[in-house]
């Protein structure tokens, strides 16, 4: 079993009748509900700046990405003609 602390907060009198209201139609309590929130809260907190680095991440790399991407190809490579010929070479040797 988890080692459980104490803690003590102050939050304004209608947004704890309203965690109450809430705690009631769960069929649970102050504490539980607290727990599921700070869960939920360090979760998506995880996940955000995961997204944030995952993101920062790409665009320092996008450059590079780019370049990578256009190296060795050359511009008649790219063109529908060279693309036909190219196939049509492959054709011949089979």
């Amino acid at each position: 079993m988890a080692d459980y602390k104490r803690i003590m907060i102050s939050v304004p009198a209608n947004l704890l009748q309203e965690f109450d209201g809430l705690a009631l139609e769960a069929g649970s309590n102050r504490s539980e509900m607290v727990r599921e929130a700070l869960r939920r809260f360090i979760e998506e907190r995880k996940k955000r700046t995961l997204r944030e680095r995952l993101k920062q991440g790409y665009l320092e790399m996008a450059s590079l990405n780019l370049q990578l991407a256009e190296e060795g190809f050359e511009p008649d490579e790219l063109s529908p003609r060279g693309y036909e010929s190219y196939l049509a070479e492959c054709e011949g040797k089979s």
